[in-house]
C-alpha cells in the first residue's frame, strides 16, 4: 500500500502504541483487500461496545488503547449492553453494569461520545453525501451507503475504532464508485403501509439478493422510518450494505434498473411475514425499537398507549437524546404512566437477556433475526398497533 509520511509516521510508532497498532489493523485489512492506498474519513461508527460481546479481553484492549489513544474525527459509539441509567429497572445484574460501565469509560477516554446508538444519523453524526466515513453496525452503514449517499464499508468493531484513532480507513469496497452499481432489480408490487411491511420486504429482498446491491423500483414517499428499517433487514438477510431505490435514494438515478429482475407480489409479502412470525400467539416481551426508535415513532407509541396499561414486559429502545426530547414534548411521561419502559442507550440484540423470555413482538425483522438466534425467542412481527395491542394483552393478534 502506498502510505503518507503522516500514516508512515504512526505505522512506525512516532505518535504512541494506539496510532501504531491502528495502522497495523487498517494495513493488514488493505492488503487483505487490495485497497491502494488510505483515504481520509469524517466520521465514525464504532461497534462491539456491549460487554456481553466483548468480554474480558475486548475490555482489556480497550484499555491498552485508551492509554494514549485519541479519535481524530467524530466517533460515535453503538448500543451498549444496558440503559446506562436505569438499567436496575431494566433487569441488568450489577456485576454486568459495572464491567459495561468500564467498557464505556474506556471509549469516552479516547475522545468518544458515548452516545450509545444505533442510529447517530438522528442525534448528530450525519454525514453529507459523498463524505467518506467508517462505520460498523450493519444498518447504519446500510444507510448511510443508500439514504444518505455516504461512503462506507461494513467495518468491524476494531477497524472502526482504529480508523478513529488514525483518521483513515483503507481505500476499497464501498469507498469505490465501480463497486456501488446495482446487481438485481426487484420490481415492488406488494402494497407498503407500516414500518413491518417495510421489515417483510427487507426480509423478502435480502433473502433473494446474496451478497448483491438491490435496486428497488415501485416504492413511492418512503419516510425515513421506513428506509431506517428496511436498511436494518436487508443486510442482515444476505444483501450487500447498499441499495438503491428508484426516485427515492440519491444514487439511484445514475443507474438504470439491473436486467435480472424478481417480481415482489403482495402474497411474497404475506409468505414473509409467515416466514418471521412464530407458532401461538403468547407475548411475554414487546421490544420497539430496532433500530432506535425516532421521535415520529415515540409520538406514535404515546398516541397508543395513552390511557391504558401494558401487562408485559415492553421496553422502547431509543437514543438517551432522543428521548430527551421526548420528555420536553411529553410523551415520555404518557409512554411510562403506562408501564412501558424506555431502553435508552441498549436494545434487545445486545442486552444480556437470554432466558429471559419465551416469545417477543417487534416491527424489526432485524430484531426477529438475532433474538430467534442468540437467545431462541418465538417471534411475532407486525405494526407498531399490533405490537402495542400486544403489549396490553398479552396475546398476539393474528
Amino acid at each position: 500500500m502506498e502510505l503518507t509520511e503522516h500514516e508512515q509516521k504512526m505505522l512506525s510508532g512516532e505518535f504512541g502504541n494506539a496510532k501504531k497498532k491502528s495502522m497495523e489493523i487498517l494495513v493488514a485489512l488493505g492488503k487483505i483487500f487490495g485497497a491502494k492506498n488510505m483515504i481520509p474519513i469524517k466520521s465514525v461508527q464504532v461497534a462491539g461496545v456491549s460487554y456481553s460481546n466483548l468480554g474480558e479481553a475486548g475490555l482489556e484492549y480497550l484499555s491498552e488503547l485508551a492509554k494514549d489513544g485519541k479519535v481524530e474525527v467524530l466517533t460515535t459509539l453503538n448500543p451498549a449492553g444496558m440503559d446506562r441509567e436505569n438499567w436496575r429497572a431494566l433487569g441488568i445484574p450489577e456485576d454486568f453494569a459495572i464491567k459495561q460501565n468500564r467498557v464505556i469509560e474506556a471509549f469516552a477516554k479516547m475522545g468518544i461520545q458515548t452516545t450509545c446508538t444505533c442510529t447517530p444519523y438522528l442525534i448528530g453524526n450525519l454525514p453529507k453525501r459523498g463524505d467518506h466515513i467508517a462505520w460498523s453496525e450493519s444498518s447504519a452503514v446500510t444507510y448511510a451507503n443508500s439514504v444518505i449517499g455516504a461512503y462506507t464499508n461494513r467495518e468491524g468493531g476494531p477497524s472502526a475504532l482504529a480508523a478513529a484513532l488514525t483518521g483513515v480507513t483503507p481505500n476499497y469496497g464501498m469507498h469505490l464508485d465501480e463497486n456501488r452499481k446495482p446487481d438485481i432489480h426487484f420490481k415492488v408490487e406488494a402494497k407498503l403501509k407500516t414500518l413491518s411491511d417495510y421489515g417483510a420486504l427487507s426480509y423478502f429482498v435480502g433473502t433473494h439478493c446474496k451478497a448483491k446491491i438491490p435496486y428497488l423500483s415501485g416504492i413511492s414517499n418512503p419516510t425515513n422510518d421506513q428506509l431506517k428499517t428496511f436498511s436494518a433487514g436487508v443486510v442482515t438477510y444476505g444483501s450487500k450494505p447498499l441499495f438503491h431505490v428508484q426516485g427515492v435514494t440519491p444514487e439511484a438515478a445514475k443507474y438504470e434498473p439491473p436486467v435480472e429482475t424478481i417480481t415482489v407480489t403482495q402474497k411474497d409479502l404475506e409468505d414473509s411475514y409467515k416466514a418471521l412470525t412464530g407458532p401461538g400467539n403468547d407475548v411475554d416481551f414487546v421490544s420497539i425499537g430496532c433500530p432506535h426508535a425516532s421521535i415520529d415513532e415515540l409520538k406514535k407509541v404515546a398516541d397508543l398507549l395513552k390511557g391504558k396499561k401494558v401487562k408485559v414486559e415492553t421496553w422502547i429502545a431509543t437514543a438517551r437524546p432522543t428521548k430527551k426530547k421526548a420528555d420536553e414534548l411529553g410523551y415520555s411521561k404518557i409512554i411510562e404512566d403506562s408501564g412501558a419502559k424506555f431502553a435508552c442507550d441498549t436494545c434487545m440484540v445486545v442486552a444480556p437477556i437470554k432466558g429471559r423470555f419465551k416469545s417477543i413482538a417487534t416491527t424489526s425483522a432485524k430484531a426477529v433475526y438475532y433474538v430467534s438466534a442468540r437467545f431462541g425467542m418465538l417471534t411475532r412481527i407486525g405494526s407498531l398497533e399490533d405490537c402495542i395491542n400486544a403489549a396490553i394483552t398479552g396475546k398476539w393478534k393474528k
